[in-house]
């Protein structure tokens, strides 16, 4: 045993080439070093050896320009470059050239980096050009493409794929181009033994995958001899990466199944009270399973880690309400904490109405309660006599001392930084039991990385009565035929959502149309015969209070708002949501927005209004909200169009920072580790087997050097 430690201690311990700072490297340099270390954060050999190429430029799929068409996206040319010019001045600067071959022209032009540009090209010379093709008064056209100076004789060399880094304008300027790149990785590589990059994966694996040698891996994924090559060492690397991190993640479900948690050992009055006299409607059979898992969760004497996710309106805020009354029975408080002060609000109100029959106290902290009010709720929670508080991020704040906190409910959990929700484990002896509620439905994939360490439980199931909202998509030409149709829901007695969107860069613009849109809103629907009210975040408090409140009551016919309605607000009345320049908003967005309506027994409807000209994505965007009404289909959509860090929050967390996988496109992959991971963790918990010790030491060095903590992820 002690030579097997003492052999992983030399596996950490002993010092590594690709621990060189790049300084020493061939071509690089003091002067370069720093630059890379500030624009690409690479600063050792082994930053540089990760530095992976995004693209291949094949010299066996050059196109002839006369062969070029409309149709064709991105394109890799071959020519001669001429006739270079400047044009325009100041920031209407450009610089053009024209690229061409036997069978024809392509216009080149770029709007940055001009003078290096400029400075770099050999008119004449040939040059290997890649871009995206556009048509300019039926010219064929490429704006700042990727541009090699054409070598014949290092192109049969190396083999058709030329690798394609990304750099940037200050690296290009001190003459680190794309060309320049693959020299200093050429300098590197040459010095690389197959000592210097050690397997860690147990030969029985390889064998099992038909894995490349991990060296061999790193040596083809940046020259690769074949397209096959490549193919097998980018499956290699991507392999180690999403390994590595199912490990991670297994290793911390495991050992949050032995974290010392709170035992809630009855179910006492305060839920039997609730459960059998206040219910405000029958809980639905997927409500009922959940509870389960969460009642078996806290009796057992770990502590808890539960995802429970659902559609917009399937009844998460009463399971979480439920959770609550469990803790009371057992002498522990509950806090829920809520991405926005509106959604916190909303909570507060709900949830104290329904617990008035018991006379439950519940307070509401956020940043705007002050003074003696919030001096009452900090001493309530301190001394024991408040049992339930809901609020924003206030509650981690360090002044925050709760007496016995026993279950801590996160809402929408991704808008929380990671910091944030680890403050939250630190309120009591033990960590308190964590239940985490999300209506964004999350993809298959994010649920094995993002948060692999949680229980995961599935709401799957609307209350009854509930009908399918209709979708409907129009451009701005039928506008009229819309505002016919508002009025003839507003006459059968039903109310109206007109949503529009709210992009933080621009809020002054997208204030400006939102009053523009109203003062048209009330052009269409005339007062006295309509009542339109307006909401939205920049608004005084107690005014948007009021106003939501007008339309919560029936008093108004229309709420005009911003997307601050996105969550929690609940109009069982309101048929109708209108989404204005619904190619603005991504996907998720859209679901969340149209789940505020269908909440009574009514028909409802979502009308998506987009400008006459929309891009693919838009279209698409607007196709798959027309087709489905599935959150989870749309979840999986909005990843692949979006990729994982918009929607959810995990780039901030840095859990996806990977250098070549993608959750996205690499399901296959992603199911293979997670398997591997679970027989390895299995059959070997702490990795210490022989085949395992190389393994584990991959795990403890981290991959990005940054000292990321992996158990604050979730």
């Amino acid at each position: 045993m002690f030579a097997r430690f003492k052999f992983f201690f030399v596996i950490l311990q002993t010092p590594s080439i690709l621990d060189t700072p790049i300084e020493f490297l061939k071509g690089v340099g003091p002067l370069r070093a720093e630059l890379l270390r500030k624009e690409l954060d690479i600063a050792t050999y082994g930053d540089l050896l990760r530095h992976f190429p995004y693209r291949y430029l094949d010299s066996a799929t050059v196109q002839h320009i006369g062969a070029l068409s409309p149709e064709q996206d991105y394109v890799l040319l071959q020519g001669a470059v001429v006739n270079l010019s400047e044009e325009g001045q100041a920031y209407r600067r450009r610089l053009t050239a024209t690229l061409y071959d036997k069978t024809g022209r392509v216009e080149l032009v770029w709007f940055q980096g001009i003078n290096y540009i400029s400075k770099s090209l050999q008119p004449g010379a040939t040059y290997s050009v890649f871009g995206k093709l556009t048509y300019f008064n039926g010219l064929p056209t490429i704006t700042h493409p990727e541009i090699e100076l054409y070598n014949a004789a290092q192109v049969s060399q190396a083999g058709s794929l030329q690798p394609v880094y990304s750099t940037t304008e200050k690296l290009r300027a001190k003459g680190l181009s794309n060309r320049a790149f693959a020299k200093v990785l050429q300098s590197l590589l040459e010095k690389l033994k197959p000592g210097d990059i050690p397997e860690i994966l147990p030969a029985e694996l390889r064998q099992r995958y038909q894995l490349y040698g991990r060296y061999d891996a790193y040596m083809q994924i940046h020259f690769p001899q074949s397209e096959t090559q490549r193919r097998q060492a980018e499956q290699r690397l991507k392999w180690d990466e999403l390994l590595l991190t199912q490990l991670r993640i297994l290793k911390l479900k495991i050992n949050h199944h032995q974290q010392k948690g709170f035992v809630f050992g009855v179910v006492g009055d305060h839920f039997n009270n609730f459960f059998g006299h206040h219910l405000p409607f029958q809980l639905t059979n997927a409500q009922k399973r959940v509870l389960r898992e969460i009642r078996q969760d806290t009796f057992n004497g770990v502590q808890m880690n539960r995802l429970v996710q659902g559609d917009v309106g399937s009844g998460k805020t009463i399971v979480a309400l439920m959770a609550m009354l469990l803790a009371l029975d057992n002498g522990f408080q509950a806090s829920l904490m809520a991405p926005t002060e509106i959604l916190a609000q909303q909570h507060f109100q709900g949830i104290k109405e329904l617990l008035e029959p018991l006379q439950v106290p519940v307070a509401l902290l956020t940043g705007t309660v002050k003074g003696k009010e919030r001096k009452q709720v900090l001493a309530g929670l301190a001394n024991g006599t408040l049992p339930i508080v809901i609020g924003t991020h206030a509650l981690v704040e360090n002044t925050v001392q709760f007496s016995n906190l026993g279950l801590a409910i996160i809402d929408e959990q991704h808008r929380f930084g990671v910091m944030q929700r680890a403050k939250l484990w630190q309120k009591n002896v033990f960590p308190p039991h964590v239940l985490v509620m999300t209506a964004t439905p999350i993809p298959r994939t994010l649920a094995m990385t993002v948060y692999g360490d949680l229980d995961v439980s599935v709401i799957d199931e609307l209350p009854p009565g509930r009908k399918p909202i209709e979708t409907i998509h129009r451009s701005e030409n039928f506008r009229p035929k819309v505002m016919q149709f508002l009025k003839s829901e507003i006459e059968k007695g039903r109310q109206i959502y007109i949503v529009y969107p709210l992009i933080e860069e621009s809020e002054k613009l997208d204030y400006e149309s939102l009053k523009a849109g109203y003062e048209q809103v009330k052009a269409w629907f005339p007062d006295p015969k309509y009542r339109v009210a307006m909401v939205h975040g920049k608004q005084p408090q107690d005014e948007r209070e009021r106003n939501m409140q007008r339309f919560i009551s029936g008093d108004a016919h229309m709420l005009v708002a911003t997307t601050v309605i996105e969550v929690g607000v609940n109009v069982p009345n309101a048929s109708v949501m209108v989404i204005e320049s619904s190619e603005r908003f991504g996907l998720s967005q859209l679901h969340q927005l149209r789940g505020r309506v269908g909440r009574g027994s009514e028909k409802s409807y979502c009308i998506l209004l987009t400008g006459h000209e929309l891009s693919k994505e838009s279209r698409q965007r607007m196709h798959i909200m027309t087709q489905t009404s599935d959150g989870f289909v749309i979840a999986e959509e909005d990843l692949k169009m979006r990729g994982p860090g918009d929607i959810y929050g995990t780039r901030q967390s840095g859990a996806l920072d990977f250098k070549i996988a993608d959750i996205v496109h690499d399901v296959e992959i992603l199911e293979e580790t997670k398997t591997a991971a679970t027989e390895i963790l299995y059959t070997d918990p702490s990795l210490e087997l022989p085949q395992h010790i190389a393994l584990r030491a991959g795990l403890e060095q981290d991959r990005s050097g940054k000292g990321l903590q992996w158990n604050k992820i979730s």
